[in-house]
């Protein structure tokens, strides 16, 4: 029985974020992925198009979230969900950080504006 300990999660950080995995192939998990994503203060992510779903469901804090030009504001409890294809952009317009889990299949990558394919260490 697989488990991860928090001790044994990985950390990565990008754009000013910080993603700590605890499900993903090199965990145990064969089909899905899922990590804490701390979005800091001020922090503004650059949009991206993701080729899976991802559901992101907030834990603590407030988040602007624009999901194919489409703003909204997003509080703790509230849970967003990503379709395969849509571009995704957010922002922590506060002064707390943010804390989300996220979950989505595993394989997933990001295209930025710019055509940079990101393939995540945390969700590979």
């Amino acid at each position: 029985m697989p488990i991860v300990r928090c001790s044994e999660a990985e950390t990565h950080e990008i754009h000013g974020a910080r993603f700590v995995s605890y499900a993903a192939p090199r965990t145990g998990s064969r089909e899905l992925c899922a990590w804490r994503g701390e979005i800091p203060a001020g922090t503004r992510a650059p949009a991206h198009t993701v080729d899976r779903e991802e559901i992101l469901h907030l834990l603590t804090g407030e988040l602007l979230i624009t999901l194919d030009g489409r703003t909204e504001r997003v509080t703790a409890g509230d849970t967003v969900i990503v379709n395969p294809g849509a571009t995704l952009a957010v922002e922590n317009p506060t002064d707390r950080t943010a804390t989300s889990w996220v979950t989505t299949s595993v394989g997933l990558t990001a295209e930025l504006a710019d055509g940079t394919v990101l393939t995540p260490p945390w969700a590979n």
